[in-house]
C-alpha cells in the first residue's frame, strides 16, 4: 500500500483522529503509522517528521508522492476521493459547513486548549470552569440551531466533514460532564456521533493507553501513583 497516515498517540492527537475518521468514513485504504506524542519522545518522533513534513506535526498522509500535512486538507482529500462527498452540494449549504469547520480549525475560542484531549481521558477529571462551561453551552447552541436548520440527523443533513471535525469536541464535553440537556438536538447528536463505528474504534483503543499527563490541566492527586 502507497497511502500513509502519520498519527499520533491516540488519547493525545485530535487533529490526527479527524483526518483518520475522514479516510475511515470514506473507505479510503491506508497504512497507519504512530508517532509517539508522550514526551520525552515527542520531540524526537516529530523532527523525524520534520524531514519529510514541513510543520513536523501530525497528522500527515503520503500518498503516492504526494505530502498533505494539515488536518482539514486530509479531510478534504478523503472528502474528494471517497466513496461520496462529505461536504454538502449545495454551495450555500457547503459553505456554512466549511465555515464550521474553519472555526474548528481556529480553536473554538480557546475551549479546546482550556479542556484538552488527553485529560477527556484520565481516569478522574476536574470539574469545568465557569467561562468553560459558558463556552460549551454556547457551542452546544450553535450545534442545536444548525441540526434544527438542516432537519438533521447530522450538522449539514447527512454526515459531513463538519460532523467529523468536532468529534473530539464532543469527546472533550461528555468526558467533562456538560449539560447538554437545554439542547435535545445538539445532545442526540453527540451521541449518535460517538456511537459510529469508527468513532467507537479509536475511542476504544484510547481508552486502554496509559494517560498522557498535562501539568497545567489539575491537581496532581488526579494521577494514579507509579
Amino acid at each position: 500500500m502507497n497511502r500513509i497516515l502519520y498519527i499520533g498517540t491516540k488519547n493525545a492527537s485530535s487533529w490526527a483522529l479527524r483526518a483518520w475518521l475522514a479516510l475511515r468514513e470514506q473507505g479510503i485504504e491506508f497504512e497507519e503509522r504512530l508517532i509517539d506524542l508522550r514526551p520525552p519522545q515527542r520531540a524526537l518522533d516529530l523532527a523525524k517528521v520534520g524531514d519529510f513534513s514541513p510543520p513536523a506535526a501530525v497528522p500527515v498522509l503520503v500518498d503516492g508522492g504526494t505530502v498533505i500535512f494539515d488536518s482539514l486538507a486530509i479531510m478534504e482529500y478523503a472528502s474528494d476521493i471517497g466513496e461520496r462527498p462529505l461536504l454538502p452540494a449545495d454551495p450555500r449549504k457547503r459553505a456554512r459547513a466549511r465555515s464550521l469547520l474553519a472555526w474548528m480549525h481556529s480553536g473554538l475560542s480557546g475551549l479546546c486548549g482550556r479542556l484538552s484531549f488527553e485529560s477527556s481521558f484520565y481516569p478522574e477529571r476536574r470539574a469545568m470552569k465557569p467561562a468553560e462551561a459558558q463556552e460549551a453551552g454556547r457551542l452546544l447552541k450553535v450545534w442545536n440551531d444548525e441540526l434544527a436548520a438542516s432537519g438533521g440527523p447530522y450538522l449539514a443533513g447527512d454526515l459531513s466533514l463538519a460532523d467529523l471535525a468536532f468529534v473530539p469536541v464532543v469527546r472533550r464535553l461528555q468526558a467533562h460532564e456538560a449539560d447538554a440537556s437545554p439542547w435535545p438536538l445538539a445532545e442526540t447528536w453527540m451521541r449518535r456521533l460517538m456511537a459510529r463505528p469508527a468513532v467507537a474504534e479509536w475511542m476504544a483503543e484510547a481508552e486502554r493507553l496509559p494517560p498522557v499527563w498535562l501539568e497545567d490541566y489539575a491537581a496532581p492527586d488526579l494521577r494514579s501513583p507509579g
